[in-house]
């Protein structure tokens, strides 16, 4: 068998703890591993019995369910390219991947979050010549059929063929499609096992999208590596599926740092009581975390505290903060990068960095993409000695841990000066009045671009105004040169399902407001 395909991970650790839970969700559905082997062999053979076989392109829009983890390994059996889709696409990125990948089937469920997905499936469907649409609902379901075809998926030279296709934003117009591995994806997940020192006696937290790279490959891979077990909720809901957690004894929470920011708040409405009795590690990512996280989470939920890991679509989980680092590394670093990931740090120009010196990131790794699927960004991806670029800033300390600085694109230009967004708002959660924070550039006729600061202010606290913000930066030690100009309060920042801000719907918002 071999460990290094998804379904070879589904068969052996069926063999090795047939009747363990792997998976429990908001209804308290139980599956047990053996249960999701035999699931999924039925729904493979349903599948091929529609024309799903080796190298078919599957895009599939699906919530955080246990068929959604169903037909991942299905796919995976049948060996099929799939391309997992966030709910939160809307109509025409959906119609972009599907055609760009070459779908022949689009999987979709009917409704999500009184969201109608169906409808949009649908619209996207009848505009795709030869695409197969299946449509999940109450009245519907995966199909299946005893009549399983063997596991023999079609293999390249090198007996690692491209079976993923995950979209990313990233920079430009359009979505970039990343193309995956069984290996690569089982690469992030081994380096977070490691650094989580994941057992079989763990509950794990599953509550951002499950079509994330990080829910489909890198924790579904880590619960078949370890035979840990995934709580998953197809919505995330504070009060809701924080009593879940609580009712499943979850002992690993967060999966980025905005949920971490929520369960801290549910905490505190309880002082004295748990919350998590059971819990031995929050993680965080995907936005900028307040260096006093780390402190807080385990002084007031317990456990190590909060771990944080770096990574991209591209390549997911290249670094994670791990149970044996000291605490006086994990509240601002991402830990050490796992094994086999090679990063380097240079400079504009190109020139390696040693330790402590800030510059562009650039990495070669086993959870490293093959490539875009439109091979004329692949140029700009990678660099003449084939390394990702990333487009993140960082630095590595002479004990090896990283530090995120910045994006090279987000970036506010200012009559020539350069402000670093993420180095700004790190600076802007320092403020006890500041529970949240975004920065971005908007347009402004003098200076080229202003720094603008929406802030979402703590319980408790009084809005500050910006000359208190401004006051406060100073006794940071910022100089001038790098304050915002302008401040917004929200109630909230907008944010995709994963926890990561969305700067562009900020900017909207915003766009013909007066200086």
């Amino acid at each position: 068998m071999n460990d290094r395909t998804l379904w070879g991970l589904v068969e052996r650790r069926a063999a090795a703890s047939p009747d363990a839970e792997m998976l429990v969700d908001e209804t308290g559905r139980r599956v047990s591993f053996r249960e999701f082997l035999d699931r999924a062999r039925r729904v493979s053979g349903g599948l091929h019995a529609i024309g799903v076989g080796p190298s078919t392109a599957v895009t599939w829009q699906l919530p955080t369910t246990v068929e959604a983890l169903v037909l991942t390994a299905a796919l995976a059996r049948l060996g099929a390219v799939q391309n997992p889709v966030i709910p939160g696409y809307g109509a025409r990125n959906l119609e972009f991947v599907a055609q760009q990948t070459g779908a022949s089937l689009l999987v979709a469920a009917a409704s999500w979050n009184g969201h109608d997905l169906g409808a949009k499936a649908r619209d996207v469907a009848s505009r795709i010549a030869g695409v197969r649409l299946l449509m999940l609902d109450g009245g519907s379901a995966l199909p299946e059929s005893d009549d399983v075809p063997p596991h023999a998926p079609a293999r390249e030279a090198d007996g690692n063929p491209v079976r993923w296709i995950f979209y990313t934003s990233g920079t430009t117009a359009e979505p970039k499609g990343a193309q995956h591995t069984d290996a690569s994806v089982l690469a992030s997940s081994a380096g977070m096992v490691r650094a989580l020192a994941v057992t079989s006696d763990d509950r794990v937290g599953l509550v951002f999208p499950v079509a994330h790279i990080g829910g489909c490959g890198t924790w579904l891979g880590a619960c078949l590596l370890t035979g840990c077990t995934l709580i998953l909720d197809s919505v995330f809901n504070a009060v809701r599926t924080t009593a879940l957690q609580q009712r499943e004894r979850v002992t690993i929470a967060g999966s980025g740092t905005v949920f971490t920011q929520i369960y801290l708040d549910a905490q505190r409405k309880q002082p004295g009581e748990p919350l998590f009795p059971h819990v031995r590690v929050l993680t965080a990512g995907a936005a900028p975390r307040p260096v006093t996280l780390h402190g807080e989470v385990k002084r007031e939920l317990g456990g190590i505290g909060v771990l944080s890991g770096y990574g991209m679509t591209e390549a997911p989980i290249l670094a994670m903060a791990a149970t044996t680092d000291p605490d006086d590394v994990l509240p601002a670093t991402e830990g050490k990068p796992c094994p086999g990931v090679d990063i380097r740090v240079v400079s504009p120009d190109g020139v390696l960095l040693g330790p402590g010196q800030a510059g562009e990131l650039r990495v070669k790794a086993p959870q490293v993409m093959r490539g875009y699927v439109d091979e004329a960004l692949n140029g700009g991806a990678f660099d003449s000695s084939g390394y990702l670029r990333t487009g993140d800033l960082g630095l590595l300390d002479a004990a090896g841990y990283l530090t995120i600085t910045g994006r090279l694109k987000d970036v506010i230009i200012r009559k020539g000066e350069t402000i670093s967004a993420r180095a700004l708002e790190l600076e802007l959660l320092t403020h006890p009045a500041v529970a949240d924070a975004a920065v971005l550039g908007l347009p402004h006729p003098g200076h080229g671009e202003l720094a603008c600061a929406v802030v979402i202010v703590a319980g408790g606290e009084k809005a500050p105004a910006l000359e208190e913000l401004t006051a406060h930066l100073r006794g940071r030690g910022l100089p001038p040169a790098q304050w915002p100009e302008r401040l917004e309060i929200f109630a909230e920042l907008p944010r995709n399902p994963a926890g990561k801000v969305l700067k562009d719907e900020l900017r909207a918002r915003l766009a013909g407001t007066d200086f």
